[in-house]
């Protein structure tokens, strides 16, 4: 399996906000908090069960809780692959 790249872990969190034009995901967002996004827990679900399906990673909700920025979820995707 290959590595997710920012801009592969940027499409799948795009699907997963669908229409909200409030959020927004150009530019480097690498160490800015999911709320400050305005990236919400459902979206972040969301995020971990597609991770799951097209990359095998298995992320428990406790393990979300604790990834508070894309760059922190890259990583721990990264180094589950």
């Amino acid at each position: 399996m290959s590595s997710l790249t920012i801009e592969g872990l940027k499409s799948i969190m795009g699907r997963c906000v669908g229409d909200d034009d409030s959020i927004d995901l150009d530019g480097d967002l690498l160490d800015t908090p999911f709320l400050v996004l305005g990236y919400d827990s459902l979206a972040l679900l969301e995020t971990a069960t597609i991770l799951k399906r097209e990359y095998g990673v298995v992320l428990r909700d406790d393990e979300l809780n604790d990834l508070e920025t894309p760059g922190a979820l890259l990583d721990k995707v990264n180094a589950s692959t």
